[in-house]
């Protein structure tokens, strides 16, 4: 007994989180379907490069998988409000599964092009973009609150635990094998993910109304709602900030594994795993930590960290000290994105728990999309380097502005039912 006890004490919320079964059910099953997710993603953005050795293709490819999200999330979060997180993720899944099959029948049979990967791009994109508020909501179903805390930090652990091993075995089957079994690994992964859902008890009272056009009327509360709470309007600026100037980086990293570094998909492998394994490590520790004391301050230190290592890493021309400068901003990037879905999930009113959270991924993953392109196009004219540099540097400007204010949002975001209206 005593044993357990320690266990449970070393490992903190990580131990409190896992002990749900529905909870870790969904947890393994998600944590596959992400590592195919990654895979995916990087066979995609080097079957991009390889078709047409362009960064302004990569930024186009980017914004085809993420603008969806821009259109499609926050009506999706409104969707998952009325109908159910269960429903929403199950077709979803269905669908994500038929359009990995298809990609990977194009390219094992040598049909692909890059008008052919646009358009699945975008479907997978819009698929992603429908099902992810609910994903993100569902958390609270499958946990009590006391637990909450842990569950968030724990999920985007395994979702960057997911961007490190990804890429990986990604890297390796490319490299040794063909993009084609890569695409066809991934299928499989996403098929296992919609059998769990299929059997995963969700217990989500009030979200079984059918749809109807007072929709709208719903996202338009969701909207008014994020407006007038002032904690989570600050959390969703910085984001908004991050996903513009800093997160776009990602989308351009096979540019600079060639461009700069001199290297192949193996070093966009390093790269990117790099980036995992710093998510990883600090998503261990929120998890462990389990709690939201803090959560504020850590945020917005956080956004100064991450432009500081990326500027570093947009100077640099060695492969391996650019992967410890992504290293840190891997770290960091994670703890301002747990710490900001953390706090609003914390203080969000539970029915408009998938609206709100519709609208931190729009910001979170539909505004880097932007960038991407932005910076694709900007990369064509002044350099790859320069321009995410420019980014870090415009991101260090807005940080002093928010140092300002972080201690004036920390009691209304760290405190459950505090309104933080006005």
């Amino acid at each position: 007994m005593a044993s357990s006890i320690n266990i449970g004490g070393m490992f903190g919320g990580i131990s409190r989180a896992l002990s749900h079964r529905e909870y870790r059910r969904f947890f393994v099953a998600n944590f596959l379907s992400t590592i195919g997710r990654w895979m995916y993603r990087m066979s995609v953005g080097w079957l991009t490069w390889e078709l047409t050795k362009s960064t302004s293709w990569l930024g186009i490819v980017a914004f085809a998988e993420i603008f969806p999200t821009l259109l499609l999330s926050f009506f999706a979060g409104a969707i998952a409000d009325r109908i159910g997180y269960g429903r929403v993720m199950r077709a979803c899944q269905f669908l994500t599964t038929f359009v990995g099959i298809l990609f990977a029948t194009l390219v094992l049979h040598g049909s692909i092009t890059i008008e052919l990967i646009l358009v699945l791009t975008i479907c997978y994109g819009s698929l992603e973009a429908l099902s992810t508020p609910a994903r993100m909501s569902v958390v609270h179903s499958l946990v009590p609150l006391e637990d909450l805390s842990a569950a968030v930090a724990l999920g985007s652990t395994s979702f960057n635990a997911a961007r490190f091993l990804g890429p990986a075995i990604a890297g390796l089957l490319i490299t040794y094998l063909s993009t084609g079994l890569v695409m066809s690994v991934c299928a499989i992964m996403f098929f296992q993910f919609y059998i769990v859902l299929i059997f995963l008890r969700i217990n989500e009272p009030g979200r079984d109304r059918k749809m109807s056009f007072e929709l709208f009327g719903d996202m338009k509360q969701g909207l008014i709602y994020v407006w007038a709470h002032r904690g989570i309007r600050f959390l969703m600026l910085l984001l908004g900030v991050t996903g513009l100037l800093i997160r776009p980086f990602m989308e351009l990293l096979p540019g600079f594994s060639d461009q700069v570094f001199g290297r192949g998909p193996e070093g966009m492998s390093i790269l990117l795993s790099s980036i995992g394994l710093g998510a990883v490590f600090s998503g261990l520790w929120l998890a462990q930590r389990g709690e939201t004391r803090g959560l504020t301050h850590l945020v917005t230190v956080s956004m100064m960290i991450c432009a500081v290592a990326l500027l570093a890493f947009s100077m640099t021309g060695d492969l391996w000290l650019g992967a410890g400068f992504l290293f840190v901003l891997g770290c960091f990037m994670l703890l301002a994105g747990i710490g900001s879905q953390t706090l609003i999930q914390n203080v969000v009113d539970s029915s408009m728990r998938a609206r709100v959270l519709s609208l931190f991924v729009l910001i979170s993953w539909g505004l880097p999309a932007l960038g991407a392109v932005a910076m694709g196009w900007l990369a064509e004219f002044v350099g790859l380097q320069e321009v995410v540099g420019g980014g870090a540097v415009l991101t260090l400007g807005v940080w002093l502005w928010a140092r300002r204010v972080t201690p004036s949002m920390a009691a209304g975001l760290e405190t459950t039912g505090v309104s933080g209206r006005g």
